[in-house]
């Protein structure tokens, strides 16, 4: 199963009055994330607002996703074995001859 991992490479602060982030990656970050596609090298990333602003007032932060491949393997299943039920004890009849009074 495909699980998507995320790698940080920035983050960002609101630009004030507008609805633009301004967000800042070190180029040897970007570099490593970086495909051609038709000859072209493209860098595919993801800004998303966070929660909470960092110390430094940002609140933006930037990461690549990649999927990746689930390395834990799920155990085989084994045929469901019922444990043995527990036998009823069967008392015998108290005669009333062994009384001591």
């Amino acid at each position: 199963m495909k699980t998507f991992v995320k790698n940080y490479i920035g983050k960002g602060k609101q630009v004030a009055g507008l609805s633009i982030a301004k967000v800042t990656c070190k180029l040897e970050d970007l570099q490593k994330f970086a495909y051609f596609f038709d000859g072209i090298e493209y860098v595919t990333f993801e800004v998303a607002k966070m929660k909470q602003a960092d110390s430094f007032g940002r609140d933006y932060t930037v990461y690549v996703s990649q999927a990746e491949e689930e390395k834990t393997e799920k155990p085989a299943k084994s045929p469901a074995v019922k444990a043995p039920r527990k036998q009823k004890e069967i008392l015998e009849p108290v005669t009333g001859d062994d009384l001591p009074f």
